[in-house]
């Protein structure tokens, strides 16, 4: 145990997903009979992916999400819980005396998944382990039994994976990426959004294309990526009290941001192609007829300017909400830009920028109720293991909170609430209805 718990802080602490990803795709595409010359140039291609979107991704959160936070400020209002973002929820499971074991629980069952066909997702994805790790502390603590908190991750990881499963085709349209999907737990919120999606679909507006593309056909100039960007940046700013100097600046950024975005992604096609198609081969030798999407994290994603659109439209939503709602007790803050409901969104909708907004606004409330319930949990196990120093009377949350609604589910109805596990039922019967839908779509559009 001591072994693996070295192991896992070295790759964690040491390497980074910049240096461990690539190694482990230039690992997979050795075993897949690739040139070391070929699996080398495409690691490291996608290492450098990685490396560009990460400073990409912070520059983004590092502008907008300080304006934001100005803006948040400027309304004056005072809620006790204060917004840690992911950085301090990942903290929090990371000093978890079990978190090790849910590396090799991660890969254990996708082994066996694969094994016996009930999956097509290779999840190395590892970073995000303490997204389940977070879950079973959450579980273990409020039901005091860490057997049902690794029971409740051991299905988190069944269905990211079923999940990524119906993504991969998506993925690909998306980015022009082959072989590759999203299992990300972010991607669950769907389950919910999904029926309301299929209502839209049926509303001629939410119905016409409406990505960035078509947006251009449409809009001329204001459709460009930089333009767009332009605009966002300088009403975020004169919103949040930067004045006209600052307000410019942050127009500049934020269309520098999104002008950049989809030059480092092709970075991504560039690395994974290659592996992808080394894959496809290798199994089409051995296996005939098996299809296997590596899994990779969200970021892979983040050249669609649609996302960031989407999520800086709904930052005002989410303060007004947080001001608003009866109950709420947090103040959105770190975790300001909605990730969460974001990147389903955008796999969901296949980009439609309108729908994708409509679900930021009506999934808002339960990222916010989510935040409230889990805050007092949040700070007592902050305080419990070090990971975090509360002062007294204040409260540490997540504002835009990940799967606040089958977290929930999960640690009330394993807790023996009755409605829970009705709901909870409900709830994985929605997501065989999605999961099910998405996939006769994807099979509709093969055969096309």
């Amino acid at each position: 145990m001591d072994v693996l718990q070295t192991v896992v802080n070295y790759i964690l602490n040491d390497l980074g997903a910049a240096v461990f990803v690539p190694a482990l795709m230039l690992i997979i595409g050795l075993c897949m009979k690739m040139k070391f010359s070929e699996a080398f140039t495409s690691a490291l291609t996608l290492g450098i992916a990685f490396t560009g979107m990460s400073i990409l991704i912070d520059y983004m959160m590092g502008s907008m999400g300080d304006a934001a936070a100005s803006l948040a400020k400027s309304t004056g209002v005072n809620l006790p819980a204060v917004d840690g973002g992911w950085p301090g929820m990942a903290a929090i499971s990371w000093a978890w005396p079990y978190a090790f074991l849910m590396f090799p629980l991660t890969i254990g069952v996708n082994i066996v998944l694969l094994i016996l066909n009930r999956t097509k997702t290779l999840n190395v994805d590892m970073w995000n382990v303490w997204n389940k790790i977070f879950t079973a502390v959450m579980v273990s603590y409020i039901t005091g039994s860490t057997l049902w908190g690794f029971v409740a991750a051991s299905i988190q990881i069944i269905l990211e994976l079923k999940a990524g499963d119906i993504w991969g085709p998506e993925v690909e349209r998306l980015t022009g990426i082959p072989g590759v999907t999203v299992p990300h737990f972010i991607t669950l919120i769907c389950t919910l959004l999904f029926p309301i999606d299929e209502l839209l679909k049926k509303i001629p507006f939410f119905n016409r294309p409406m990505d960035a593309d078509a947006l251009k056909e449409k809009i001329g100039i204001f459709g460009e990526n930089s333009v767009m960007g332009g605009i966002i940046g300088l009403l975020l700013g004169l919103a949040s009290g930067y004045g006209i100097a600052g307000s410019l600046q942050l127009a500049v950024q934020a269309a520098t941001a999104l002008t950049l975005f989809p030059m480092v992604s092709k970075l991504f096609s560039q690395a994974l192609s290659p592996i992808s198609e080394a894959i496809s081969d290798f199994m089409k030798k051995r296996f005939e007829g098996k299809e296997v999407f590596i899994g990779l994290d969200w970021p892979i994603l983040a050249g669609r300017n649609e996302l960031w659109v989407a999520v800086i439209i709904t930052i005002p939503v989410l303060l007004v909400l947080a001001i608003v709602l009866p109950g709420n007790i947090v103040l959105p803050f770190a975790g300001i830009i909605n990730l969460s409901f974001v990147v389903g969104a955008l796999l969901m909708t296949n980009a439609n920028l309108g729908r994708m907004i409509f679900h930021g606004v009506i999934s808002a409330p339960f990222f916010l109720y989510g935040a409230t319930y889990f805050a007092q949990y949040v700070t007592r196990l902050a305080n419990e293991t070090g990971a975090a120093n509360v002062p007294e009377g204040k409260l540490l949350s997540w504002s835009t909170f990940e799967g606040p609604d089958i977290r929930y589910l999960f640690a009330t109805g394993f807790s023996g609430n009755i409605l829970s596990v009705i709901l909870l039922i409900i709830w994985l019967g929605l997501f065989y209805w999605m999961y099910t839908s998405k996939k006769k779509y994807n099979q509709s559009l093969e055969n096309e």
